[in-house]
């Protein structure tokens, strides 16, 4: 059975458009490719294939802080947003000193402590010139983190929004409203 010229057409301008969407909603933004391991795991975590087209909340973390209670806050923050798209990673460093000796144990703290199921990278350096890339593209756009828990907020395109110091509470109105703006 043949298919007219005019329905062929059709089909061929629908595939195209479908390519086009998947392609749109496939990519992110260029600094965010990158392969890392998750958190004390043999996973591998494509950080493009998690975070294309979602708002994200990137946090460098530290086991032995004064700020690690903010896990607790971080994680209801995944509990409440997930659902409508909010991606957030957790990247633990020992930049300022404060991380566990291993990654077995910033595991326990993260995973057991406090019940954190969003996503948590293999320890990295956030500061300096050693800095992992995706840092310092955070570093280029809103500034170097100043202590352990500074939270980047990124829109759907990539684009670093916001950065908020280690003493704004993950589930401070600030933060939130900043957040439901973005979804």
């Amino acid at each position: 059975m043949l298919l007219s010229r005019h329905v062929m057409h059709c089909l061929f301008v629908l595939l195209i458009a479908l390519s086009a969407s998947q392609t749109a909603l496939a990519s992110c933004a260029p600094w965010l490719e990158h392969n890392l391991k998750q958190l004390h795991s043999g996973k591998p975590l494509d950080v493009c294939a998690v975070t294309a087209g979602k708002p994200l909340l990137l946090v460098n973390t530290a086991s032995n802080c004064g700020f690690t209670g903010q896990f607790e806050g971080l994680e209801e923050l995944h509990q409440t947003y997930k659902d409508q798209g909010l991606v957030i990673i957790g990247f633990p460093s020992n930049s300022f000193n404060q991380a566990a000796a291993n990654e077995e144990e910033a595991a326990k703290v993260c995973f057991f402590n406090f019940g954190v199921t969003f996503l948590m990278t293999q320890t990295m350096q956030v500061t300096g010139a050693n800095a992992h890339p995706i840092f310092q593209h955070l570093i280029a756009a809103e500034g170097e983190p100043s202590w352990n828990f500074n939270k980047y907020l990124i829109d759907k395109e990539g684009k670093v929004v916001e950065r908020f110091r280690q003493w704004t509470a993950p589930t401070s109105g600030s933060l939130t409203r900043e957040i439901e703006a973005l979804l």
